[in-house]
């Protein structure tokens, strides 16, 4: 007679129906009392038998699944639903933009308790084809963010993910800075409209395209105090963004910046446009204190500001398909480079938390990377070959001058 198993072993039989053995495990009760199983099969006894110990030893690890089915899918959707509390909207949005065009149609059909290193491997490498390595990044997060949910969960044993490296993908389009004279044909259209007052104080102050979606009335000072010692001039307070919670992105980045005379110009034109706009709309007008709203004072979105953006730098002479609203940043901090502001002082204009350190790194496309004064003077002392000889040609050697013979 076969032994029978001790309690909490499990159990096999055979399912006629099926043709194979059934283990079986219990991994513990529903609220209810009701039991929790987890079940394998096998085509032989010794197969079903090799299944049921390794579903023990899984229980006594603590690492158990209620849901044989679970698959990627229903963990990457777990986290979409329930993982991302507190982050911004647009996070948010974005995140489920990535996993449903890209994670979900890949992998989401694996059941996640089979899901191996070598299948995240291949996925991120065919991914790295094509995308670029700050996408690919943002993929393995939110794989790796869902698996651990799930491990969390008691849904699979281990995170996988965790075990792979993230593949280099293509190399994204680099961030541009605006010539001198693209900044002035910029400057000159950008007027009469409330967003050409937004470009040109972006361009001009180096503020964050969030913070200024963010700057209310309240934090514009467009007089200052002249007759004070010393003297306040007319300024802004960056001191909020449209990010979550609406703090700033560091705290190096709440700063007030003393504003160009353009822009006091600007923003003057923009109060008075804005009333108009506040008496058009009427009892439809939303007063939220924005400097640059919609027509009926709500906040602009990234959409607004892009299209807006694109239809000045169009009429700039610019390809504006070439050239995101960011780049006004990049432009005043190159700006600022080429006129030899020290970038310890630029650093505190953009509000970098680690000072000139984040500003060469970040800008380094537009900074000058390789200090050339020295080698430039020197050019100019000792001319090479043609040059040399262009320049010096009308006179004759050292050697050969009068009063020069000893």
């Amino acid at each position: 007679m076969t032994a029978r198993r001790s309690r909490g072993e499990g159990g096999m039989s055979w399912d006629e129906t099926r043709q194979r053995w059934i283990a079986s495990v219990t991994v513990g009760y529903t609220p209810a009392g009701k039991r929790i199983y987890r079940r394998a099969s096998g085509r032989t006894k010794t197969e079903a038998r090799l299944k049921l110990q390794q579903l023990v030893r899984e229980r006594d690890e603590g690492h158990t699944s209620s849901e044989d089915g679970y698959t990627v899918a229903d963990a990457v959707q777990d986290w979409l639903d329930h993982g991302l509390g507190g982050r911004d909207r647009v996070t948010v949005e974005t995140r489920r933009i990535l996993a449903h065009r890209h994670v979900i149609p890949a992998l989401g059909a694996r059941k996640l308790v089979e899901l191996s290193a070598e299948d995240v491997d291949r996925w991120l490498a065919t991914k790295a084809r094509s995308l670029s390595t700050r996408t690919i990044q943002d993929l393995k997060s939110i794989l790796r963010r869902a698996v651990t949910r799930a491990q969390a969960r008691d849904k699979v044993a281990r995170n996988v993910v965790l075990l792979c490296e993230t593949p280099t993908g293509q190399i994204g389009r680099p961030s541009k800075a605006l010539t001198l004279e693209q900044a002035h044909a910029l400057v000159e259209h950008a007027r009469g409209s409330t967003m050409g007052a937004y470009v040109l104080v972006s361009l001009l102050t180096g503020a964050r395209t969030e913070e200024l979606r963010a700057l209310t009335w309240s934090h514009v000072d467009l007089t200052g105090s002249p007759h004070t010692d010393p003297p306040i001039p007319a300024h802004i307070r960056v001191w909020r963004s449209v990010r979550a919670g609406g703090d700033t992105k560091t705290r190096a980045s709440r700063r007030t910046l003393a504003l160009p005379e353009r822009c006091v110009e600007a923003l003057t034109e923009q109060r008075q446009r804005q009333g108009a706009q506040r008496q058009l709309a009427g009892s439809q007008w939303q007063d939220a204190d924005l400097v640059f709203a919609s027509e009926a004072g709500t906040t602009l979105d990234a959409a607004n500001v892009r299209r807006g953006f694109r239809r000045i730098a169009t009429a700039a002479g610019l390809d504006a398909a070439q050239w995101t609203p960011r780049e006004l940043r990049h432009s005043f901090v190159s700006l600022l480079s080429d006129k030899g502001v020290p970038l310890e002082q630029i650093a505190r204009l953009v509000g970098h938390t680690g000072g000139s350190t984040v500003t060469e790194t970040v800008y380094r496309k537009q900074l000058r990377p390789v200090i050339n004064d020295g080698a430039v003077t020197m050019n100019e002392l000792f001319p090479r070959g043609d040059r040399y000889s262009a320049r010096y040609s009308p006179e004759p050697p050292r050697s050969k001058r009068p009063g020069l013979e000893r």
